[in-house]
């Protein structure tokens, strides 16, 4: 098996049902729902990968770039059930609208967009969510988590066949689009949940370092258990 075909095995499917609202963590409810307004970037990332398909993605990465164009539906649905069920503020959803517009304008190659907005942007908005969320927030976001593994690991394998590099200008956007996210939040000395520095570090380091160890509590972080759900949070996997 090539490196995308071992990819494309990791993959788990799953349907996203429509959630119920529960309880955020007190004092992460503003940047929750900035978080929440940006998932109007999970469609232009899939747009992203969708225009390089058009031009010259490696042949092998073909079939795995497509189904992860069909996750970012996913996604989207997943996401758009999530703010149906806690709500919207009206101001965030127009800047992420400005944000998204300003990200497919950017020059940069798609697939280096796409893998930006996943691994230092996506990467660190499910973590908060995971540690801010409500039960149906965890969930959904646990699930996202999987396939944007999946998804960064195959975008990086394809800039370093086509030799793409990431502009500063790019970096500067990613930078831009974090701390207008995390902008709500101050310096907490109670919880680093709702300390802007942890969290704007954890994007730093996976943009330049690729990993955020920082963020490894996701890995033991407390997921509903399914007695605690309605069986509305609860998605359906094949």
């Amino acid at each position: 098996m090539n490196p995308y075909e071992k990819l494309m095995a990791r993959k788990r499917k799953w349907t996203p049902v429509q959630t119920t609202a529960g309880t955020c963590r007190q004092g992460a409810e503003e940047t929750i729902h900035r978080a929440l307004a940006l998932r109007h970037m999970e469609l232009p990332v899939g747009d992203f990968i969708t225009d390089a398909l058009e031009n010259d993605v490696p042949l092998a990465a073909r079939q795995l770039l497509l189904s992860n164009v069909k996750d970012e539906e996913n996604h989207d649905l997943a996401l758009g059930y999530i703010a149906n069920a806690y709500g919207v503020d009206e101001e965030s959803e127009r800047e992420a609208f400005r944000l998204q517009k300003a990200w497919i304008e950017h020059p940069d190659h798609t697939i280096t967009k796409a893998m930006v907005a996943e691994r230092a942007i996506f990467f660190v908005l499910l973590p908060f969510f995971r540690a801010n969320g409500d039960p149906g927030m965890r969930t959904v976001s646990a699930d996202i988590s999987r396939d944007e593994q999946v998804h960064v690991a195959c975008n990086s394998l394809v800039q370093e066949e086509l030799g793409l590099s990431i502009s500063p200008s790019l970096d500067k956007l990613r930078k831009a689009t974090m701390a207008w996210v995390l902008q709500p939040l101050g310096t907490n000395a109670e919880s680093k949940f709702l300390d802007k520095k942890f969290w704007m570090d954890s994007s730093d380091r996976l943009m330049y370092e690729g990993k955020a160890p920082e963020l490894s509590f996701t890995q033991s972080a407390r997921m509903p258990a399914f007695f605690e759900h309605s069986n509305v949070n609860l998605p359906q996997y094949a």
